[in-house]
């Protein structure tokens, strides 16, 4: 006679009511589309971002914050001001969603990862 598996041998075991699930780990590639986040998340979602870029060895980014009021794309653009991952930022080409998205051009230097925020 074959045992019966219990709910208590699977494995993952399923989250308990109020536990948090996992977290969502989005692929990272050469664009971010931001409208998908918190607007208080942004600007940790944008450094977490372009220090895994640079580990990937990406030089170039678009970061997709939108037109709307501004507000989007001003706090995208106080977090890349001065920081160390960051050569060069500026409004994308009409192409590429205009002033809608700031194309990124990273810094290859691998030490710089290291003042990353």
């Amino acid at each position: 006679m074959a045992s019966r598996r219990s709910d208590a041998d699977e494995w993952p075991p399923d989250p308990q009511p109020g536990e948090p699930d996992s977290p969502v780990i989005p692929p990272v590639d050469d664009s971010l589309d931001l409208h998908t986040f918190a607007p208080r998340d942004i600007p940790d979602v944008v450094r977490e971002y372009l220090a895994e870029c640079v580990r990937r060895g990406l030089g170039e980014v678009r970061l997709v914050h939108g037109r709307g009021t501004g507000m989007q794309r001003a706090v995208v653009r106080a977090v890349l001001e001065g920081h160390p991952l960051v050569a060069t930022f500026a409004d994308a080409p009409p192409e590429r969603g205009g002033w809608g998205a700031t194309v990124v051009r990273l810094r290859g230097d691998p030490d710089a990862l290291r003042h990353a925020p």
